[in-house]
């Protein structure tokens, strides 16, 4: 089978969506039976790049770009001028290489002759529009629906997901396969001795911290966490401190304004982007995993924490109940309350939280990158044409 594929989101720092596309191409790329051709915002391969991280001189530059153009063009001018050159360039591809089929892993499709696949990772721009920036939220309602009413398969990371594609644009069912994401084997337990050198860096100690990953934007709800870490008995933050890893995202100047004291007292610890041996480390060093948010369309934080043997306090709304089970403590992204006690309850009770360690790992295995491809290979056998 010859496959277009649009690896365009490794060109980034990668977060859930390229970790996503970057495993499942590495899985595809495998397959003697495939032949794979890799789409990158206007460039084709048959490489799969391994990180938009590798070359700092390379993302240096392209930033710089960036903001050059931003100061020169709109942003929705320039959305819609990039998003035509590289349709023309996808669609000579396609036609070029005698594409057989397409799949999308990033939403918004481009045209295509030939069968397509596309991978909806949740609807969020739809159920909480506040959380995005407006623009970005008026690209995905200009191009989504086109791409998905085309497509002739829609894949999905959770049930849950699909079953919003059938509420909100009534797509039948049978057009639609939920497809689990996986874990890397880099999320895996460690000791104490084996996060030493990390953590020591971060100015951590194994097992004396509570973590919550993820962008920093509003879907993570992490105002909802601060609110219940602030309100922990002061020595307790003292000894335990939050730490927050991930890039920064938008509308976050409330939130760093709140966090503020809390930072100076060194009771938070922003640590930002890490790569990603370092991020599996400072995970499995987590006394237990904070994970508030209130929309996800898979949630892998959760699981690579479960993978790592850390116990997971997360939402109990959207795709994570599917994720995490009764192997970590589900609560309600409201109640602060809530987060607050459970917090609490992680740091005093040991068997309590050994117990749910040990049942995240375990349930941790039933979720796998291998598995994922296999069942995306499966859908593409389903799409395509008959001789």
């Amino acid at each position: 089978m010859k496959i277009a594929f649009n690896a365009s989101p490794l060109l980034s720092p990668l977060t859930g969506i390229g970790q996503y596309t970057y495993h499942l191409a590495k899985g595809l790329q495998a397959d003697s039976e495939l032949s794979m051709h890799f789409f990158y915002a206007g460039v084709w391969s048959q490489d799969v790049r391994e990180s938009a991280d590798a070359t700092q001189s390379n993302a240096t530059w392209r930033s710089t770009l960036r903001s050059t153009v931003k100061k020169s063009i709109p942003n929705a001018t320039r959305y819609k001028l990039s998003r035509y050159w590289r349709q023309h360039s996808f669609g000579k591809g396609c036609a070029d290489q005698n594409i057989e089929i397409y799949h999308e892993p990033n939403f918004l499709a481009y045209r295509c002759d030939a069968p397509s696949v596309i991978t909806v990772h949740d609807l969020s721009w739809i159920r909480y529009p506040h959380t995005h920036p407006k623009e970005r939220v008026a690209e995905m309602n200009r191009y989504f629906q086109p791409g998905l009413e085309r497509a002739s398969l829609v894949l999905t990371d959770s049930e849950f997901v699909k079953q919003d594609l059938m509420d909100l644009f009534g797509t039948p069912a049978n057009r639609i396969q939920s497809i689990p994401l996986g874990s890397e084997g880099v999320f895996h337990p460690r000791t104490k001795e084996e996060t030493l050198t990390v953590l020591s860096q971060q100015g951590l100690s194994h097992g004396q911290y509570l973590l919550a990953v993820g962008t920093l934007e509003p879907r993570k709800n992490l105002g909802l966490a601060l609110q219940a870490y602030r309100s922990l008995p002061a020595a307790m933050r003292q000894h335990f401190p939050l730490v927050l890893v991930g890039m920064k995202g938008w509308l976050t100047s409330a939130l760093e304004r709140e966090m503020a004291p809390l930072v100076a007292a060194g009771q938070i610890r922003v640590l930002g982007y890490l790569p990603r041996e370092d991020l599996a480390t400072v995970i499995a060093g987590a006394l237990c995993l904070i994970y508030p948010s209130i929309y996800e369309g898979f949630g892998l934080p959760p699981l690579e924490a479960m993978a790592s043997a850390v116990p997971v306090i997360s939402s109990n709304v959207s795709s994570l109940p599917e994720v995490v089970g009764d192997s970590g403590v589900l609560i309600d992204p409201n109640d602060a309350q809530a987060l607050a006690q459970a917090m609490a309850e992680m740091i005093e009770d040991t068997v309590f939280r050994n117990q749910l360690a040990q049942k995240a790992l375990e349930r941790s295995r039933l979720f796998s990158w291998n598995s994922c491809v296999s069942q995306t290979i499966a859908a593409y056998r389903q799409v395509l044409p008959k001789d």
